[in-house]
């Protein structure tokens, strides 16, 4: 398998110093799984003309250890009309000639950090071979479980002074932070949320609360008076498990309970790990406000508004909120897949040791759910009530979800596979068993936002359901996407004591 590497990822493999944690992860895979390091060369070309040429010359000995391309594909027409009509300038047009590789089959992967490739690969339908450094080693994480190293996450809320400040996870902050170490022990019996594997952090994250008398004087443009939730420190390094979105998840659930109006930090945008991070923080509805100053130099500020608001092109810039008038569906889940997909919803009689963080989709804020429900006029903006199944008493209602979009145009397993991979329960074997199952009535997938579980205990269940009127009898209970009335859902609301501030009226 030839995977080819974007220009500034062999440069940042061959620095002399680390920009990028996870390129030593990358590079371990490709070893391990004995594939092919490809350098088109336009890259070659880039590397001699730096001006230091010992750096050159040092380069030059590094790239032996890669395959050079030693043809390139002739331009394919719709590579030649990006360069024509969308590149700005010579260095898009390189990274065009770049893509046109994939394109043209010379090579099955591209490896890439610079989105504006990722959006070319998508206008020419190539973005699934087209793939950051984080999502191939999800990618290949997921294809050769027998090989990833963390085997056992969780997520767990310590004192500060409990977590080892030696560790290298914190190597990164002492660079970028003159008295990072005074602040952290001045912090020490305070709380953070801290992941690891084998002992060693991989994730870590501090949240302050900031009243509207904060004093701001060293942000540029200040903030207005305002109660904020303030990121303190937050970093999670490669992983397979989709951590990042977990720990929006307890970012988002905090600045719920806390009712603030805001969410902001401050980050120094250097390594690609802190630029991953922005990326991340961005898709989720963080803006780039301004700068602060401070003795360890500039950082960048990002602010999330977190007043209730509801997006409907886009309900990730404003989750958790959903608006209360929008379409509502009840959908069973199997008991034994229900803790699996929603962990935040387990039941009391089940273990939470039993659902430590360890796969992908316990921790995605995007799920997929995988259906042959009759009813399929499901769209963006839907709201999805979650119904885990289990008879008269043990049946309840537990979580609220909310649609993204709908795929039913699916090519083949192959294709079915891929886009369900790391958002379903399922593996991949299990995958081709549900598109095998039934050829003459394929499924399809629901991807959807995990909003919230209901966490009122007990929880109401198919008896109070059916009291409420919301559920006909027991014949009657869901075996699909079952629209029910605003007034149904309300009423499941009120029942599970749904926090108000989530819906928007």
């Amino acid at each position: 398998m030839k995977i080819l590497l974007d220009t500034n990822i062999v440069i940042h493999r061959e620095a002399s110093y680390v920009v990028n944690e996870d390129i030593g992860t990358l590079f371990s895979w490709f070893d391990r799984l004995h594939l092919t390091k490809c350098v088109h060369p336009i890259t070659v070309d880039e590397i001699r003309r730096h001006l230091d040429k010992r750096t050159v010359g040092t380069m030059e000995i590094k790239l032996q250890s890669y395959h050079i391309l030693k043809t390139i594909a002739p331009l394919d027409a719709r590579i030649e009309d990006i360069i024509q009509h969308v590149d700005k300038d010579a260095n898009d047009q390189d990274d065009s000639k770049i893509l046109n590789e994939v394109l043209c089959d010379r090579v099955d992967l591209l490896i890439t950090e610079d989105r504006s490739i990722h959006e070319k690969a998508n206008l020419l339908g190539v973005a699934d071979r087209v793939v950051t450094i984080d999502a191939f080693l999800e990618k290949v994480a997921a294809e050769n479980p027998q090989l990833v190293d963390y085997r056992v996450l969780s997520v767990k809320k310590d004192l500060i002074g409990n977590v080892k400040l030696k560790d290298t996870f914190f190597d990164s902050f002492r660079d970028d932070y003159i008295d990072f170490e005074k602040w952290f022990n001045k912090k020490a019996d305070e709380f953070a949320y801290v992941c690891k594997a084998a002992d060693q952090i991989i994730a870590f994250l501090y949240l302050k609360v900031e009243g509207p008398q904060e004093s701001y004087s060293d942000i540029t443009p200040v903030f207005q008076k305002k109660k904020r939730l303030k990121i303190g420190t937050f970093k999670v390094a490669f992983n397979p498990f989709k951590l990042g979105e977990r720990f929006l998840k307890i970012i988002f659930d905090n600045a719920l309970a806390l009712h603030v109006q805001e969410i902001y930090v401050t980050i120094f945008p250097k390594r690609a790990g802190q630029l991953q991070l922005i990326e991340l923080l961005k898709d989720w509805g963080f803006y780039r406000h301004g700068t602060k100053s401070s003795s360890s130099g500039i950082e960048e500020v990002y602010v999330r508004d977190f007043n209730p608001a509801f997006n409907a092109t886009n309900p990730k810039l404003t989750y958790p909120y959903f608006p209360a008038s929008a379409r509502s569906f009840i959908v069973p889940i199997v008991g034994e897949y229900h803790t699996e997909l929603f962990p935040d919803s387990i039941l009391r009689t089940e273990s939470p040791l039993d659902f430590i963080e360890n796969q992908p989709h316990r921790n995605a804020l995007r799920k997929a759910y995988i259906s042959r429900s009759i009813e399929k006029d499901l769209r963006l903006g839907d709201v999805i009530v979650f119904y885990r199944t289990g008879g008269y008493y043990k049946g309840v209602v537990s979580t609220i979800g909310m649609v993204e979009n709908i795929i039913s145009s699916i090519k083949d397993e192959k294709d079915f596979v891929r886009l369900c991979r790391k958002r379903t329960i399922f593996s991949d074997k299990e995958l081709m068993e549900w598109w095998n199952l039934k050829p003459n009535y394929r499924p399809f997938i629901v991807n959807f936002l995990y909003v919230y579980s209901f966490e009122k205990r007990p929880l109401p269940n198919l008896k109070r359901l059916i009291e409420l009127g919301i559920i006909r009898d027991v014949q009657s209970v869901p075996r699909g996407f079952t629209p029910i009335s605003n007034d149904k859902f309300r009423l499941i609301l009120k029942e599970a004591h749904v926090d108000e501030s989530l819906i928007i009226n």
